[in-house]
């Protein structure tokens, strides 16, 4: 049976879920044959509809918001068009990644539709800083040891696979990235570290409530497998603690 999704606030007007890796947040055409969504688990969980504002890619992990209703889902959906929602990422990247830096390569929308040669290039901006460190003693690649990274990402456009794009086109590769990735790292970790997916998880979103008005600030903890990596590099301080409760107002 498949478990109950973990809610972190909930209320009259919307509800933030801790979105599970690998699942897909809604049908479309990238989607041909998928039979599970994270929107029909949350409509079916809480028994009624919900609306989605944003997204995350499938492999991503941690807290996407739902509206519960049209007028909600559009004030929300404006509010994330207009730059006014503060997303918080944890990635673990090789190599030592800068302390502190701004990405401003412009990308191509990723679509699937059209060739990449005809899609636009758009503005688009991460900061970065790298949060830990650790250096293993085995060989993955050419070197007798190998560097990994903790990094701290806030996006502050929006388009699709940006941080992952980001990251490796600055030289720091998201583990477990099969597209954008090193296949060598990602099977080290897959094989040897219990991590097959991609370590990405959207761990902090803040915005204004669009009924109250009140700075609705989230926190999504990490899923088992990411906890355990942390535990094990020695980067539990690093851990995201949790929204402490959610209202059902």
């Amino acid at each position: 049976m498949t478990p109950p999704l973990s809610l972190l606030h909930q209320d009259d007007h919307l509800v933030a879920v801790h979105k599970p890796a690998g699942l897909l947040v809604h049908r479309s055409q990238l989607a041909r044959g998928e039979r599970e969504f994270l929107l029909q688990r949350l409509r079916n969980q809480l028994g009624r509809r919900v609306y989605p504002v944003h997204r995350l890619d499938r492999p991503t992990s941690g807290v996407i918001v739902f509206a519960l209703d049209s007028e909600i889902a559009a004030s929300l959906q404006a509010a994330f068009t207009e730059r006014r929602v503060t997303k918080r990422y944890l990635a673990v990247v090789r190599g030592i990644g800068p302390a502190q830096e701004r990405l401003d390569y412009p990308l191509r929308e990723e679509d699937g539709r059209r060739p990449k040669a005809e899609m636009p290039a758009m503005e688009a901006t991460t900061e970065i800083r790298r949060l830990d460190s650790v250096e293993l003693p085995v060989r993955v690649d050419r070197y007798p040891q190998s560097r990994y990274s903790l990094i701290e990402a806030h996006p502050l456009t929006g388009r699709r696979h940006q941080i992952r794009r980001h990251l490796s086109r600055r030289g720091y590769p998201i583990i477990g990235d099969a597209k954008h990735g090193k296949g060598n790292h990602n099977r080290f970790f897959a094989e040897q570290l219990a991590c097959p997916r991609l370590l990405l998880a959207a761990v902090g979103l803040a915005l204004d409530h669009p009924v109250s008005g009140e700075r609705l600030d989230l926190h999504c903890p990490l899923d088992a497998t990411m906890t355990a990596l942390f535990e094990r590099f020695g980067w539990t301080g690093h851990l995201p603690t949790p929204t402490r409760s959610y209202s059902q107002a």
